[in-house]
C-alpha cells in the first residue's frame, strides 16, 4: 500500500500491463474500423464485428464466470445499453472516416469530465471545487482541440464528442446492472443487443462483403473482444485509481498506428488540447478514488 493509499505491488503491475495492452488492442480496433468505412457503414462493420465477436464473448463469459453469466433479471435494462453503446459506436466510426485516429481517440478522454458534471447536475452527487475545476480544465482541453469558429475547425469532431456523452451515460447506467450479474453478463448481452440492433439497422445500408475484407472483419471481433476482456481483468487485478489512468495510453498506439497507415501526425493544438483533458481526467480519477 502506497502512502496515497492506492495499492501496489504485483498485482497492480498485472493490473497496468493488461490495462495497456487492452488499450492497444481497442487502437487496433479503431485502426481496423478507420480502413473499412471507406467502403461500410459503421452499422454493417458494427453488426460483423459483433456477430462474428458473440461466440467468443460467450465462450469467455462461461469460462470466467460460469453459466450464471448467461442469465440475466434485466434483459430491458441490457437492450438500453446496447443501444447506447452501438450510438457511440457509430458516432465514433463515422467520425473516423473524417478524422485521424489520434485526434478522434483524444475527443473520447471527455469522458470521464462528462460523467462527473452529469453526476452533480443530474444525480444529486456531490462534487467538490476541486473536481468542478478539473471538469471546466477538461471543458477547455476539448474547446483547444476542436477550435470551434476557427479555421482548422472540422465539424467531424462532433462525432466522437457526441460519442463521449453516450459513453459516459453508458457508464453510469452501470450503477443500475444488479449486483449479482457478473462484468461478463453485461459483456455478454451488450454485444448480443447491439449486435442484433446493427444487424436491423443494416439492412438499409448493405454493401456486399469482398472476401479480401474478411480477414479484417475477424480482426477486429477479435481485437475488440480481446480489448475489452483484457480491461476488465485489469480492474479485477488492481484498483480502479491504478489501472483507470493508463486508459490514455490509447493516445499512444492511436498515434502510432495513424502515423504508420495514414501518415497522419497531430498538429501542436491537439497536443495540447489532449494534455489538458488528460490531465483534468486523471485529477478526477484519482480525487473519486479518495476515501472521505
Amino acid at each position: 500500500m502506497s502512502r496515497t493509499g492506492i495499492a501496489t505491488g504485483p498485482n497492480a503491475l498485472r493490473g497496468i500491463v493488461m490495462m495497456c495492452l487492452g488499450m492497444a488492442c481497442l487502437a487496433i480496433n479503431d485502426a481496423f474500423a478507420k480502413y473499412l468505412t471507406d467502403v461500410y457503414s459503421p452499422v454493417q462493420i458494427l453488426f460483423l464485428r459483433n456477430l462474428i465477436a458473440l461466440p467468443f464473448a460467450v465462450i469467455i463469459a462461461v469460462r470466467l464466470g460460469g453459466w450464471d453469466a448467461m442469465r440475466t433479471r434485466r434483459p430491458g435494462l441490457h437492450l438500453l445499453r446496447g443501444t447506447l453503446w452501438l450510438a457511440a459506436a457509430t458516432l465514433f466510426f463515422t467520425g473516423l472516416r473524417y478524422l485521424g485516429l489520434a485526434e478522434a481517440t483524444v475527443l473520447i478522454f471527455a469522458a470521464p469530465v462528462i460523467i462527473t458534471g452529469i453526476s452533480a447536475l443530474f444525480l444529486g452527487e456531490t462534487v467538490g471545487w476541486r473536481r468542478w475545476s478539473a471538469v471546466l480544465v477538461g471543458l477547455v482541453g476539448v474547446i483547444v482541440v476542436v477550435r470551434p469558429g476557427g479555421d482548422a475547425f472540422q465539424a467531424a469532431s462532433l462525432f466522437p464528442l457526441a460519442t463521449a456523452f453516450l459513453y459516459a451515460i453508458l457508464m453510469i447506467s452501470s450503477r443500475w446492472v444488479p449486483a449479482e450479474e457478473s462484468l461478463w453478463t453485461t459483456m455478454v448481452f451488450q454485444v448480443l443487443a447491439a449486435g442484433a440492433l446493427a444487424g436491423l439497422a443494416s439492412l438499409w445500408f448493405w454493401t456486399p462483403v469482398a472476401l479480401s475484407d474478411l480477414w479484417l472483419f475477424i480482426g477486429i471481433a477479435l481485437a475488440g473482444t480481446l480489448g475489452m476482456t483484457l480491461i476488465t481483468e485489469a480492474f479485477r487485478f488492481s484498483e480502479a485509481a491504478v489501472v483507470a489512468p493508463f486508459d490514455y495510453t490509447a493516445l499512444i498506439w492511436a498515434t502510432l498506428l495513424g502515423y504508420l497507415i495514414w501518415n497522419e501526425t497531430p498538429d501542436a493544438m491537439t497536443w495540447l488540447g489532449a494534455a489538458i483533458i488528460i490531465g483534468s481526467g486523471i485529477f478526477i480519477i484519482l480525487r473519486e478514488a479518495r476515501p472521505g
